[in-house]
């Protein structure tokens, strides 16, 4: 299903082998406003992500071929768009996977349409550009973050990191003395209409600090601050 969107309107990218389920989730985002395209399979799924260019990319993880996982793990080498992955697993590895790929966010079934089209409402009120209020280069002892370039170097090595990665460390770099908790974290990179668990800050803080090569028992960069949440160290 494919519907012409004007300017104005953003496409919503759904990819489900289930069919009913499909359909259900893209007649809801079509009543709100949305131009949807439904993909059934992984392959297509890459393909209409470069065709469609879409905001949001509704992907489930249990996809006949290529998996939701490498789906997101190919769209992210090409589209910033946001993703949110559906899983009928509720085991967390299945979650933290989807999030180490570059998932914004995952809903496990059964879930309410309603909710799901909330989420992605808000997804698209947060800005994906970084505030130009925070410093446009930031140094913390061999870490260099160059926000308007959107990298980071440890050393002379670049650090791959994610969209909400590259956020939480440039939140966090940028007030160096102020302790964050996850709440505030969130406002700051999700948005402060974001809903869902809030522990979703530990996996990308887990999955920061792994690149940066932090050890959480005696970190450099990314400290934990009991009862708060984490603040930056000095390097």
């Amino acid at each position: 299903m494919t519907s012409p969107a004007p300017a104005e309107q953003s496409t919503v990218l759904v990819v489900d082998d289930a069919k009913p389920l499909a359909d259900l989730v893209g007649s809801y985002l079509e009543r709100d406003g949305f131009c949807v395209v439904i993909s059934d399979n992984g392959q297509d799924a890459v393909y209409q992500a470069k065709e469609q260019n879409p905001a949001v990319v509704v992907l489930d993880l249990g996809l006949p071929g290529i998996d939701g996982i490498e789906v997101c793990r190919q769209i992210r080498t090409f589209s910033d768009c946001y993703v949110v992955m559906l899983t009928a697993r509720a085991e967390e590895v299945d979650r933290l996977i989807g999030l180490a790929v570059g998932a914004d966010d995952y809903v496990s079934k059964p879930f309410s349409p309603r909710e799901l089209v909330a989420r992605i409402r808000a997804m698209l009120r947060r800005p994906r550009q970084l505030p130009i209020s925070h410093p446009a280069v930031i140094t913390v002892g061999e870490l260099r973050v160059d926000v308007p370039g959107r990298e980071a170097h440890l050393g002379t090595s670049p650090v791959d990191l994610t969209p909400i990665e590259f956020y939480l460390l440039t939140v966090l770099a940028s007030d160096a003395h102020m302790a964050f908790s996850r709440r505030e974290l969130i406002n700051e990179v999700w948005g402060q209409d974001w809903v869902g668990d809030e522990h979703l800050v530990d996996v990308h803080i887990g999955h920061l600090r792994r690149k940066l090569q932090d050890d959480p028992a005696s970190p450099r960069f990314i400290r934990t601050v009991r009862g708060v949440g984490y603040k930056m160290g000095t390097g």
